[in-house]
């Protein structure tokens, strides 16, 4: 029998052969895989409901485009990922002379019902495709492009493509390439402009206990499975266990989990782990959250005269924002002169995006009189198995000491340095 190191790799990887996502270089298998694993759920209305009835995301992108109607009068707009067509429509609505609807799915052909219905089909025109792949029709449409020879024609490129946590499903990479392909690099826009990824300690202790008592379930139930199997079918499966607890461990204490958190939740003042200049980001910035950047360390003070513990994990989450171009090549770009924001954090209310909690293996209780100090880094990185899938590595340790002591004084307490590995499902 071969053994857990010798097993084959997955027949299908959801990545080209060089960890790329496959809408962009993938070969065939690749992008089949691609679209079963991720395209295909958006090609259904059911999904594009869910998004469309978050009311948070919804008014965000609505103040942006209709609350900006003189940025976009007589412009030429590129929507990415359209689905079924609201922001196309409210881009033509806000006054754009010309609409490029992206659609890789069949949902397109929803999209074109949407802009007919809506009297804006004469504005937007959608095409199927990926977006890497796809031409405009520069001279049908006598677009005017920045740099002769360039296809640089777009001057607003609006995207709903944040996942989980900011990052999870990639499809930022695509954003890069169109924005690279047909931004107009001096005067365009991005919409959303900046995005921001956030971290907190965490109160969530139901949910924490919750999942280790499934974790323990399972490992029972699996091995009452092995003695009856063994006594009732002379087969034995314990040679199995080890793995079995591994799978499920991964799954119950090693993933991270979707959760709508209240504020008081927060047990410290969220840090900024990343930041991104849509206009500016490059395809590496969009990989993940790498230990050498600045950002990636946190260190945490939680104040046990002040919050209720114990301190559960640290859960992440994302803001956006609809603003002027800040970097140093868009000083002619138009101003935004009513910028809107979109934030999927604990404060804030509901969101299809909630917040990504990452559980420590056990709490860490606050005590009265008493500091206790969350200190350490996060990393996040595509998986090899799946480009569109990050793990996230949290590096830290926990210390205690009396409230009136300084930060870097005699502490009470002071764990070795632990570190998790957790997949973002």
């Amino acid at each position: 029998m071969a053994s857990e190191s010798e097993v084959a790799a997955p027949a299908f990887v959801n990545a080209s052969k060089d960890g790329e996502i496959p809408s962009f270089n993938g070969d065939a298998q690749a992008q089949a895989s691609d679209f079963a694993n991720y395209f295909c759920s958006y090609a259904q209305l059911y999904h594009q409901k869910q998004m469309l009835a978050d009311h948070n995301r919804m008014a965000a992108y609505h103040a942006a485009i209709l609350g900006n109607q003189d940025v976009f009068r007589d412009k030429v707009v590129m929507d990415i990922g359209t689905g079924s067509g609201i922001l196309a429509v409210w881009a033509a609505q806000a006054g754009a002379k010309k609409v490029y609807a992206i659609e890789y799915t069949d949902i397109a052909k929803h999209a074109e019902q949407v802009m007919k219905a809506n009297k804006v089909d004469h504005i937007v025109t959608v095409i199927q495709g990926a977006v890497e792949k796809i031409e405009l029709p520069i001279e049908q449409d006598q677009l005017v492009v920045e740099e002769e020879g360039t296809t640089l024609c777009v001057d607003i490129i609006v995207s709903e493509w944040m996942g989980y946590f900011l990052l999870r499903e990639s499809m930022l990479d695509s954003v890069i390439r169109a924005r690279d392909k047909f931004l107009k690099k001096g005067t365009g826009l991005m919409f959303p402009s900046h995005s921001t990824m956030y971290v907190a300690p965490i109160y969530d202790e139901e949910e924490r206990k919750a999942n280790q008592n499934e974790f323990s379930g399972a490992v029972a139930d699996w091995n009452d499975f092995t003695q009856t199997t063994s006594q009732v079918y002379g087969v034995d499966m314990d040679i199995l266990t080890k793995s079995y607890e591994r799978e499920q461990k991964e799954y119950y204490l090693l993933s991270s989990r979707w959760r709508e958190l209240s504020s008081d939740a927060m047990l410290a003042e969220p840090a900024m782990i990343k930041h991104l200049d849509m206009t500016t980001c490059t395809l590496q910035d969009a990989k993940g959250v790498f230990a050498d950047e600045e950002n990636a360390k946190f260190d945490f003070d939680v104040d046990g005269d002040v919050v209720r513990g114990p301190i559960s994990g640290i859960a992440g989450w994302f803001t956006t924002d609809f603003k002027s171009r800040t970097d140093a090549a868009g000083v002619d770009a138009p101003k935004l002169l009513h910028p809107a924001f979109l934030s999927t954090g604990p404060d804030d209310g509901y969101t299809h995006w909630g917040q990504q909690m990452f559980y420590f293996p056990a709490s860490y209780p606050l005590l009265k009189g008493e500091t206790t100090r969350v200190e350490g880094q996060l990393e996040m990185l595509r998986t090899k198995e799946n480009s569109r899938l990050y793990n996230c590595r949290i590096t830290y340790n926990i210390s205690r000491r009396r409230s009136e002591e300084k930060r870097d004084g005699s502490v009470l307490m002071k764990t070795a340095q632990i570190e998790q590995v957790y997949q973002i499902p």
